[in-house]
């Protein structure tokens, strides 16, 4: 099982984009999951360009599995892909190891508690407060980790949005607020608490083990989108404290996997029953 970034779909959007008119261009993107059981292609890092790509000969393109396309768009899909690899050399850098497929999914998901558990942690080092709990949106995790070699565009490309780590001192009561709409409308990345929720409606809320003080002050870590809108979240709303790290996702989560890799640990996490839909 591999991951592939699918440049040459980018390529095809832009010159698709190229022939309209400049107030409807648009541009989407999406992350292909790919077996290689018809060429063998395997996603490429800086240095197996070659083995996992294979190489134009001539007009002909040779698959990493032996295989030789002449005619069809293949050849020129494959070109596509294997001259865009040095100019992206730079993100291709092998940054860590995955030891399993990891994505982000509703409920509570091993990725998500990933990224929601590290930014409540450094949330906490950047702005020397206590967090107690913390709040993120799925949507704002972009792709997945795949079993195997963590090249430094995966995790570039899982946190793409310019976000910043944030820190709420926020009422129990307000705490419990937002529980209740996630539990009604979508529950989003949540640490430091256990939700219980049944029939879309909030059931049951710890914090640190404890139930939820309404007239307790929690340290919240989150981030700016959150603040005011974003996904139907305004967390900064009667904030007792609110403080902008400023500090990107990318220029915290890219060191988390560095530090991992240096430290001789793997990217990898687990469920613990943070959310629990009745």
């Amino acid at each position: 099982m591999v991951k592939a970034k699918v440049a040459a779909a980018v390529a095809l959007a832009l010159l698709c984009a190229g022939a309209l008119r400049a107030q409807e261009r648009s541009f989407s993107w999406t992350q292909t999951r790919m077996d290689g059981t018809r060429t063998g292609v395997t996603s490429p890092n800086a240095d197996n360009v070659r083995e996992a790509l294979g190489e134009i000969r001539g007009r002909k393109y040779v698959a990493p599995n032996g295989r030789v396309f002449r005619r069809g768009a293949t050849p020129a899909v494959a070109k596509v892909m294997i001259d865009a690899q040095e100019v992206m050399s730079s993100v291709k850098e092998v940054i860590g190891y995955a030891t399993r497929d990891m994505s982000a999914r509703r409920p509570e998901s091993e990725l998500s508690n990933w990224f929601i558990d590290e930014l409540m942690r450094a949330t906490e080092e950047l702005t020397g407060r206590k967090v107690d709990v913390g709040i993120t949106n799925f949507g704002g995790i972009r792709t997945d980790f795949y079993a195997g070699p963590v090249i430094k565009d995966d995790v570039l490309s899982m946190f793409p949005f310019k976000n910043s780590l944030c820190y709420i001192a926020l009422k129990g009561a307000d705490l419990r607020y937002w529980f209740g709409q996630m539990a009604a409308n979508g529950v989003q990345a949540v640490g430091g608490v256990k939700l219980v929720i049944k029939d879309r409606e909030l059931q049951e809320v710890t914090v640190g083990g404890e139930p939820l003080d309404d007239g307790k002050v929690y340290g919240l870590a989150t981030i700016s989108f959150l603040l005011d809108g974003g996904d139907g979240l305004s967390l900064a709303r009667n904030a007792v404290e609110l403080i902008d790290t400023e500090k990107m996702i990318i220029d915290v989560m890219l060191p988390y996997v560095r530090r991992l890799t240096a430290e001789g640990k793997p990217v990898e996490y687990h469920t613990d029953g943070r959310v629990v839909i009745l």
